[in-house]
């Protein structure tokens, strides 16, 4: 029997996990692949973005009830979970930016933050390794932490003079990034609605897009993910405070999306396997060499 494919995916909050490349990891798990989320932070400072949950209660408590919407969406997607312990930066508004709150997961060496996922990597032994880009995918100061960190991990935990106290040397063949929000994906959505007599919630994204940074043709690899859109979904709501039902996100009819965009996108960062893109598979070059047992 072949080795079991991995595959861990690194996010700065609860709730990233369900909004980037969700479908992805629900659509591997049912083929068997063993899944590992890493959270680098519990979320704390994560403004209630649910006007149904904006309540005093919910507020006293955040912490606990971020860490109990993070096991229902670990329980929907059928992945396992670890914190590395952080804590959360909050997204700083204003101009000029006011500095991040002290032990923010922001203001970390991003060396010694590794080390906890280096740990991980060389416990869990992913063969693919999934995070952001160096912007963060947006520049929220977690996310782009959550980059550095994810490449020195990716980095280290293969290297045996690296923190030999952490575990055996574990090194994963390829490291991805989400692709988030891309031009024509949106427009590809937004065309769908209007051609299908419905409203579009891009209309005034797209208009304001000049000044966005749009990295589409940087996307190396498309998973065929749709059917299992629906999951993404529901461990989307399962974050409560962080996702409104009603909102934005959940506009365009499931059915329209699978037709119109069935796909998740991902950038291939690094490969240390020949695996010639553009790819459909994140184990792409991989299957073939995992070991037989």
């Amino acid at each position: 029997m072949a080795e079991q494919l991995r595959l861990m995916a690194v996010h700065a909050h609860p709730d990233d996990e369900s909004s980037k490349g969700a479908a992805t990891m629900a659509r591997y798990v049912a083929e068997g692949v063993r899944v590992m989320v890493a959270t680098c932070t519990g979320g704390e400072r994560g403004s209630i973005l649910n006007p149904k949950m904006d309540r005093p209660d919910v507020l006293e408590n955040i912490s606990a009830i971020r860490r109990a919407e993070m096991d229902r969406a670990r329980e929907i997607l059928g992945v396992e979970q670890a914190w590395l312990g952080f804590v959360d930066s909050g997204l700083p508004e204003g101009d000029p930016l006011p500095p991040l709150p002290e032990g923010a997961f922001g203001l970390e060496d991003p060396e010694t933050a590794a080390i906890p996922l280096i740990k991980l990597i060389r416990e869990f032994r992913p063969h693919v390794m999934t995070t952001y880009d160096e912007n963060g995918g947006y520049p929220h100061p977690d996310h782009i932490m959550c980059h550095k960190v994810s490449v020195v991990a990716f980095d280290k935990a293969g290297d045996p003079e690296a923190y030999p106290e952490l575990g055996e040397p574990w090194q994963p063949r390829k490291l991805y990034y989400n692709s988030g929000w891309t031009r024509a994906r949106m427009l590809a959505l937004h065309e769908g609605m209007i051609a299908a007599g419905l409203e579009s919630p891009y209309t005034e994204w797209l208009e304001k897009w000049a000044d966005r940074d749009d990295r589409g043709d940087k996307i190396t690899t498309r998973v065929e993910c749709g059917e299992y859109f629906e999951t993404r979904d529901d461990a989307l709501r399962a974050h409560a405070t962080q996702v409104d039902p009603d909102g934005f996100w959940f506009k365009i009819p499931l059915e329209l999306q699978q037709k119109v965009w069935p796909t998740e996108d991902f950038e291939l960062a690094r490969s240390l396997v020949d695996s010639p893109v553009p790819e459909s598979d994140l184990f792409a070059g991989i299957r073939e060499s995992v070991d037989a047992h």
